[in-house]
């Protein structure tokens, strides 16, 4: 017998159009409709794309206005002005020499944490004076190739301060200073409430601290808490004072394991979004900063209102489009413009599909039933958008180490044109 159970009925062209035109209407009935964004490049933004084309920039680059980054390191000297905290360059967030000189020699620093092995030789042949610290434990394969590699640099650099946070890890590096017949300066990371990693109470950091001094190959040299959980927790205050709880009850192990002078030893803290709060710290000596040097998008925060962007992503528009068409739908194209007026253009640029969202035109949206492309990224925008070819999009990095390795030399802008072109580090993980 054949089968009389009724079928949908098919999605014809007239039918998608019918109910588009429905959920318009119950959209504009309801006031779903989102409005216009849109506008064009504001002061700033057009004097660095005029920059940009007398430089003859035609392809993705990385921008660092150098005038934010000097007034964003300044900030950070009239924070810690009176304090007794020390600044430690954190490399990874800002990979490239001339550019770490720029901040560095701006502050009188040469204190500079690293975070991997080749990361560590790059800094070490460049700033061969520096006080370096490990940003984060390595392997212990990795250790014992860097410090081969390190003998050939002579200076302060070439005995850096390597992390460690396991009884095991402190094994294996004083295997290898006993392999080696050479010393390594160890200092030990503690948590303080991100609960990434370290030594998590004064019992565990006690026994690992007498490890240390058990291993005749290692030198105890400090602490490194890190705190970037801090701002955004549900009580930064608490978050705060658990945080400074921890790092006293810490330092007062390393006293009664090492003696009443510690002046010697490098107790480092924070991090970018957390530096400020430690201006009246009494424990840490140090504070690390990277990322507010150039603040990136994830980097806006309370603690850092005294900093501005200084890094922006700069890359031509290839095509643009009077109205969206999306593949296999383009019929659908009056309705979904209808549902949001910044929907109504498209611009393909060069590039794409990197941590950073669309800063300058305003307006500027990516578009989830396109996809994404790190060829050429789709953006949106209403009819306010008045892109061509050639003329340039902006986006705000989200973060600041993952993103400036991509794009070759960092061009500086120091408010009128292109001055220099920086060369960044060797891309590494």
């Amino acid at each position: 017998m054949a089968d009389e159970s009724p079928r949908p009925p098919r999605l014809t062209r007239r039918r998608l159009l019918a109910g588009g035109a429905l959920a318009a209407a119950t959209a504009a009935v309801l006031g779903l409709r989102r409005g216009d964004r849109g506008g064009a490049h504001g002061a700033y933004f057009l004097a660095l794309s005029r920059a940009l084309r007398e430089a003859g920039v035609a392809r993705p680059a990385l921008v660092i206005d150098r005038r934010r980054l000097d007034a964003n390191v300044d900030a950070l000297t009239r924070t810690l002005s009176g304090s007794r905290l020390g600044t430690r360059v954190v490399v990874k967030s800002l990979p490239s020499r001339p550019l770490i000189a720029a901040v560095a020699d701006r502050i009188g620093t040469r204190r500079l944490m690293v975070f991997n092995g080749p990361m560590t030789l790059e800094t070490a042949r460049f700033r061969p004076d520096a006080d370096l610290l490990l940003g984060k434990p390595l392997a212990a394969v990795e250790v014992a190739e860097t410090c081969e590699a390190l003998q050939a640099i002579e200076g302060p650099a070439a005995h850096p301060q390597w992390l460690v946070d396991t009884p095991e890890r402190i094994q294996a590096y004083a295997a290898i200073a006993r392999d080696r017949s050479q010393r390594l300066r160890i200092s030990v990371e503690i948590d303080v409430g991100l609960h990434r990693g370290g030594f998590a109470s004064v019992a565990d950091l006690a026994g690992g601290l007498d490890l240390i001094r058990a291993s005749p190959g290692l030198e105890f040299a400090g602490l490194m808490g890190y705190d970037p959980h801090v701002p955004r927790a549900p009580s930064p205050e608490r978050a705060y004072a658990s945080v400074e709880r921890r790092y006293r009850e810490s330092v007062d192990v390393v006293r009664e394991r090492f003696g009443g002078d510690l002046s010697g030893y490098t107790f480092n803290t924070a991090g970018s979004p957390t530096y400020a709060l430690h201006v009246r710290d009494p424990n840490a000596t140090e504070v690390a900063v990277g990322s507010a040097f150039v603040k990136p998008r994830d980097f806006d925060l309370a603690t850092l209102a005294h900093h501005e962007p200084a890094a922006f992503i700069a890359t031509p528009v290839l095509k643009a489009l009077d109205h969206l068409q999306i593949p296999g739908i383009e019929p659908l194209a009056g309705v979904m413009t209808f549902f949001d007026a910044n929907a109504e253009r498209a611009f393909f640029i060069h590039g794409g599909h990197w941590l950073a969202e669309p800063e300058s035109p305003p307006g500027l949206e990516f578009n989830g039933l396109f996809g994404r492309s790190s060829n050429q990224e789709l953006l949106t925008g209403s009819r306010s958008v008045h892109l061509r070819p050639d003329d340039y999009v902006f986006f705000r990095p989200t973060q600041s180490e993952a993103i400036l390795l991509q794009f070759g030399d960092l061009l500086v802008f120091d408010g009128e044109r292109i001055s220099e072109r920086w060369p960044t580090y060797p891309v590494s993980a």
